[in-house]
Parts: structure tokens; C-alpha cells; sequence
């Protein structure tokens, strides 16, 4: 069975957040773009493909302090989120690179839509397009 695009796996229970993802097409390759802002992509945020899927998983920790009349307050808010997108047959790890800019990370998989071209066919009137086969007689002998 062939994949022709690619598509988000099924969910999968998490504790976290999940960052928001979606998949254009330019030309024949797919680009996801996951919205990952405030992130620190060198140490937070992975980007894989394991057996035939792309998986992006990352972590999310933000402290704040604030003191106002004396009084302290300190919030912490934290946690793991992971993505994952199947990818069509034949793509390789080769095919896919990553970039990071203004809170969004884009990942091209090249090729991800090559041979996936509709192709239309010419309909002819007045000659069969496929020929009948001889019909057989059986000959019994006597």
C-alpha cells in the first residue's frame, strides 16, 4: 500500500501540550510546519524518522518570578509534547531537513509527493482498447 501524502499519525495520550502542525504541499515536496515558539530548538525540540514516520518531540519549561508588595509569586509551567507523521513509501531519513525561525519549525520532506501526478487518460471511440481473447473450444476426442 502506497501513502501519497503525508499525514498525522494517530494521537497518542500525552501529558503536556500539543503544538499546533500543518502539512503544505510545494511542488513534490511536503513541508510541516509545527508552531514551537518561545522554544530553544537546539536543546528542546528533536526532529527524527523512525521506521517510516516523522517525529518531532520537544519540551517546554517557562519560569516567572514576580515580587509585588512584598509578596512572591512563581510560576512554572513545563511540559513534553511529541508529534508524529507518517511518511510515504521510499522517503529516507536523507530526504528531510529542518529550519527554525520567528516560533515556527519547518521540516521538508523532499519527494514526499513525486509519482503522485494524476494522469489522465485518452478515451477512443470505435476500437476496442483491449482485445478479446480467442475463444477456446474444447474438442473431445473420439
Amino acid at each position: 500500500m502506497s501513502t501519497l501524502y503525508l499525514r498525522p499519525a494517530l494521537p497518542v495520550r500525552q501529558f503536556g501540550f500539543t503544538p499546533a502542525a500543518e502539512i503544505v504541499r510545494d511542488g513534490t515536496d511536503a513541508v510541516v510546519k509545527v508552531e514551537v515558539p518561545g522554544l530553544d530548538v537546539a536543546k528542546d525540540v528533536t526532529v527524527e524518522v523512525d521506521r517510516s514516520r516523522l517525529v518531532v518531540r520537544g519540551e517546554r519549561r517557562d519560569e516567572r518570578s514576580e515580587e509585588q508588595n512584598g509578596r512572591s509569586l512563581r510560576e512554572v509551567r513545563y511540559g513534553a509534547f511529541r508529534r508524529s507523521f507518517r511518511l510515504p513509501e521510499g522517503v529516507t531519513a536523507e530526504a528531510v531537513s529542518a529550519s527554525y525561525d520567528a516560533g515556527v519549525l519547518s521540516i521538508r520532506v523532499a519527494g514526499a509527493y513525486a509519482g503522485t501526478e494524476t494522469h489522465t487518460v485518452e478515451i477512443t471511440t470505435g476500437t476496442p482498447a483491449v482485445e478479446a481473447a480467442p475463444e477456446t473450444s474444447e474438442v473431445e476426442a473420439a
